[in-house]
């Protein structure tokens, strides 16, 4: 209970600093979405060509894409330093939150919000409702798939950024797994072969995000929702065990400052 009171307190002073500046805050929202939806272009082009691939036509990328936009804007507006946690070890901006008597991890990631994740967020759920699955049963799926690939996002980028407790700046590498990710997630795995389907469901997580809670809207299957609720459990765990091991390897940075 004291986590979900410290959780709504740090939402809600994130849109209050956003609301300080609502022309901006608005402008970002509404740029994601166009950025999104000009992204689909491309395959509403490709469909115009050709009926499906590999069984996934226009209706299941748009739900494809919903799923994941939604999942990243979910984590990037509610958990905005989970895309940054590798600059804020580096630069000892652990300090303020181990001051603290709250959970660190939970702590550092809310503590920051991204405008534009809420963008994603309306895009997502914009692209759900025309993809031709908004059934009551189908709501409850795109939800439970949501949460899963918000869980897996996050879960996998404090583990990569986590690294930088013992190899110094790894901006670099975060940013690259970033990347991968994020557009492995926005392609179906019925693409790749079996070798990459197997990466993108344990090393580089994707199809986890991305084509499994998909086809869980599509059609509800005990393997799908297993496979999302092993893999969300899995990325969390294990990130939060990586992460306090660093904690161990921490060197200060002497900048105790005020985050929030």
């Amino acid at each position: 209970m004291r986590h979900i009171k410290l959780l709504l307190a740090l939402w809600q002073a994130n849109i209050q600093a956003a609301m300080e500046f609502r022309a901006a805050f608005f402008t970002q929202v509404i740029f994601m979405m166009i950025n999104n939806g000009v992204y689909f272009i491309f395959w509403v082009l490709y469909f115009d060509k050709f009926n499906e691939v590999r069984g996934w036509d226009i209706h299941s990328m748009m739900l494809l894409f919903g799923v994941t936009a939604a999942a990243w804007g979910i984590g990037a507006f509610f958990f905005g330093n989970f895309i940054t946690l590798a600059d804020v070890i580096v630069q000892g901006r652990l300090d303020y939150y181990l001051s603290l008597p709250r959970p660190v991890l939970l702590h550092t990631l809310a503590s920051k919000s991204i405008g534009s994740g809420m963008g994603d967020i309306l895009y997502g759920i914009g692209s759900f409702v025309f993809s031709g699955y908004l059934t009551p049963d189908g709501i409850l799926r795109f939800i439970v798939g949501v949460l899963a690939g918000v869980c897996i996002f996050i879960g996998f980028l404090v583990i990569v950024q986590s690294l930088s407790f013992w190899l110094g700046n790894t901006a670099a590498l975060s940013q690259f797994a970033l990347s991968a990710i994020l557009t492995f997630s926005l392609y179906p795995s019925a693409l790749f072969d079996a070798t990459t389907k197997f990466i993108l469901l344990t090393i580089l997580p994707a199809a986890l995000i991305g084509t499994i809670p998909t086809e869980f809207v599509r059609a509800f299957s005990w393997q799908s929702l297993l496979q999302m609720a092993s893999g969300a459990l899995a990325f969390l765990l294990l990130s939060i065990l990586i992460f306090r091991l660093g904690l161990k390897r921490y060197e200060s940075g002497s900048a105790i400052q005020v985050e929030v």
